[in-house]
């Protein structure tokens, strides 16, 4: 009898839960277990499954990478004050990281990742590819003249470096970009589950609100400074806060890329105040998220409201990704 209800229960779409063994027998898994399934639906106890109608394909990641200059437009240093090149290494290695755990959890998605390089030193370069040999990994050689056209002339050669760099990596996803589109820069350390947070978490919240949105994945302190008003969300294993600014740093859909396009384009064709002064006007439209707590740790000096997320050990995963 219990078999056979088992199976009209799995028949009608439900998931039993027995809280006496702490299972599900439908799922046939332990309540401790990842009771989600990518593209079919997210399971969260004790909310409930909602299914997954905003189903992810495939995610372009585009990571804009300079070993040469320490901070944009600043004299200061960055936390553990090592040269440029070695942020770069260790955010690429994370970001690897990240990806082959994802891999391993979703084997069926779409992964690929491209970087923009801005001029990099052949010694640097070198470094950088011997890192992602036989990775899914291309390199694409930043052309400061191709943009000259289109950015306004800039007080220094790092600002223009910058700018077009930016426009590279959106031009970029809007030519290569299919479905979620990843745009990270150099200077971030990633947590192992950061991909399969963002991917798992997209889907859920996508799918709950009917739209496709924009996802930070670094927890900024400037986000603590104003009070703000925000609304909490449950994304795959932690909370969503909504926000209305980012950096550089985010994911969202080819759709809203394509949407906004205007928006993300004035972006690099000068140095704004707000640097990101258009791409957050976009979401006064459009729902964008950022995790509680961080799943990237931007590494910037101490002292920056831009920069290291609280409650984490930044020791720790530096060291980590050496």
């Amino acid at each position: 009898m219990k078999k056979l209800f088992i199976k009209l229960a799995k028949l009608l779409g439900y998931e039993i839960i027995d809280q006496n063994s702490f299972s599900s027998p439908t799922l046939n898994k332990e309540l401790n277990e990842d009771l989600s399934i990518l593209n079919k639906e997210s399971i969260i106890l004790p909310l409930g499954k909602v299914k997954i109608f905003r189903k992810v394909k495939s995610i372009l990641i585009i990571v804009r990478m300079n070993t040469e200059v320490e901070i944009w437009d600043q004299n200061k240093k960055r936390i553990f004050e090592e040269p440029k090149i070695e942020y770069s290494l260790r955010s690429i290695r994370s970001l690897i990281n990240s990806i082959d755990f994802c891999k391993n959890k979703y084997p069926n998605l779409s992964l690929k990742t491209i970087i923009i390089d801005d001029h990099s030193n052949d010694k640097n370069l070198n470094l950088v590819k011997n890192l992602i040999k036989d990775k899914n990994f291309d390199i694409i050689s930043l052309d400061h003249e191709k943009f000259k056209p289109i950015i306004n002339k800039q007080k220094t050669k790092q600002t223009f470096s910058n700018l077009a760099s930016l426009m590279q990596s959106f031009e970029t996803g809007k030519e290569h970009g299919d479905d979620l589109i990843l745009f990270l820069e150099d200077d971030y350390l990633h947590f192992e589950a950061m991909l399969e947070e963002m991917i798992a978490s997209y889907e859920r919240i996508a799918s709950q609100i009917g739209k496709d949105i924009f996802m930070c994945p670094s927890d900024y302190p400037y986000l603590y400074m104003n009070n703000e008003k925000t609304n909490v969300l449950i994304g795959n294993k932690r909370h969503w806060r909504t926000i209305n600014k980012t950096l550089c740093t985010f994911m969202t859909s080819k759709t809203l890329l394509d949407q906004y396009w205007e928006n993300f384009k004035k972006t690099c064709t000068d140095r704004h105040d707000p640097f990101e002064k258009y791409l957050n006007e976009i979401y006064l439209k459009e729902i964008c998220v950022s995790p509680l707590k961080s799943l990237s740790l931007h590494l910037t000096n101490v002292n920056s409201s831009y920069g290291l997320a609280p409650f984490i050990d930044y020791k720790k995963l530096w060291d980590e990704n050496k």
